[in-house]
Formats: structure tokens, C-alpha cells, sequence
């Protein structure tokens, strides 16, 4: 039956709702299993959850899909018809929202441990429980959203810098390794007061309301200079 690959465990779907997601749309949850009894069974679980599920047969087909940048995570099967699920796993390796929880009807503890080093959430042995398996798709979630919001944070971070002219990265550099404004000036021929003015443009367009806050942003973007020694 298919009850038998997802097994019940006190009402936890009547007791027990998934938190909301921080973004407006509904968080999604892949599935990737070659069994259609298990995908249905897992697309009817999701979808009492309170998250739009999305089931494919195989890896391919998932591959096909356009890229969804909202909360989301996958539930892989390790053996399926085409690519394996390790394979697969390769091939979204940059997808950093889209944590995945890997799922086998065989305990094998090295291809266990290989998914897990390659970055996978978790690894559930068939069959398994409700709350197992919701909970680690709550940890999924969770971790999807922190890593949306961090690519967001980037993306604004970058688009801030674009406004940067030559000479303004090269002081936000410059300032943010340690250097002084007098020495600034000396290194690129300008005057004290134009670096000045300079950094002061700089605080501005990237919205850095302290030097310390400046220098987070220069080290999330990577353009520190070389220190002073």
C-alpha cells in the first residue's frame, strides 16, 4: 500500500502545520522517485503540509524545468531510471536554495556518507516517518530562504558597486585594507581632501553607515587591497 513507504505517526499532519515562508509564494518541494506509488503518496503528505509540491520521474525530466527562486527544497530517490540521484546531485551542486534530502530503500552507509559530504541535508532510509520527513523539510526550507536572502543581499550589494566610479573602488579599496587618507592621496596622486570626498561618495552609494560596515561590504564583494604592513 502506498501508506507503506510514508508511514503515519500521531496526526502529526492534524497537529502539526508548516511554518509559513518568509516569501510571499508557497515554498516548493521537489520530488524526484521513479516509484508512483511513493510520488503520489509524497505529493499527497506536501501538499497536506501546506507546500506546493512538484513530482517528477526522473532526473531529466526535473532537469527540463526552469530554475524556481523561491523557497524550495528536493526529496531524491539515490537510484533512478536515468542519472542517479548523486549525479544529480552534482548537477544542481551551485542551487545553494535548494537543499536536498535524499531518500533510499537500502542502508548503505557509504553512498550515505558521500551525499552527506556533498552537501546533502539529510539521508532517510524507506520507510520512513511523517515528522521525519516534515521535519527535515522544515530544516530545508529554513535553510533555502537564509540562502535566498543572502543572494539577495548580494545582488544589492553588487548593484550598489556598479554606481562606484574607477576611482571610488579604487579608495573603497583602498580604505577598507587599512590604509590612511594621506596615504591614499600619495598612492594614487590625488589630494588628502579628494580622497576624502571620495570616501565620502563611497560610504553613500553603498549604504555603509559605518567604516566597519563598509568593510563587511568590501569583504563580502572580495575587493580588499593588499593590508598595510
Amino acid at each position: 500500500m502506498v501508506s507503506s513507504i510514508v508511514e503515519n505517526s500521531s496526526a502529526s499532519l492534524r497537529t502539526r502545520e508548516a511554518r509559513p515562508a518568509i516569501s510571499n509564494a508557497a515554498p516548493v518541494v521537489f520530488v524526484i522517485e521513479d516509484d508512483i506509488s511513493v510520488r503520489e503518496s509524497l505529493e499527497l503528505l506536501i501538499r497536506s503540509a501546506g507546500w506546493e509540491p512538484r513530482i517528477f520521474a526522473s532526473a531529466q525530466e526535473f532537469l527540463s524545468q526552469p530554475r524556481t527562486l523561491v523557497p524550495s527544497c528536493m526529496i531524491l530517490d539515490v537510484y533512478l531510471p536515468d542519472l542517479n540521484g548523486l549525479d544529480l546531485q552534482k548537477l544542481v551542486a551551485d542551487r545553494l536554495e535548494l537543499p536536498i534530502i535524499f531518500m533510499t530503500a537500502y542502508g548503505d552507509v557509504p553512498l550515505t556518507v558521500k551525499a552527506m559530504k556533498a552537501g546533502a541535508i539529510e539521508f532517510l532510509i524507506k520507510p520512513f516517518l511523517h515528522d521525519a520527513l516534515l521535519n527535515s523539510i522544515r530544516h530545508a526550507l529554513d535553510c533555502s530562504q537564509t540562502a535566498l536572502n543572502q543572494d539577495a543581499e548580494m545582488r544589492i550589494l553588487r548593484d550598489r558597486y556598479a554606481t562606484l566610479s574607477r576611482r571610488e573602488r579604487e579608495v573603497m579599496s583602498l580604505v577598507t585594507s587599512g590604509w590612511l587618507n594621506k596615504q591614499i592621496g600619495g598612492m594614487l596622486g590625488i589630494s588628502e581632501i579628494t580622497v576624502k570626498a571620495h570616501r565620502g561618495k563611497v560610504m553613500r552609494k553603498m549604504n555603509a553607515h559605518s567604516f566597519v560596515g563598509l568593510i563587511n561590504i568590501a569583504d563580502k564583494l572580495g575587493v580588499v587591497s593588499a593590508t598595510k604592513h
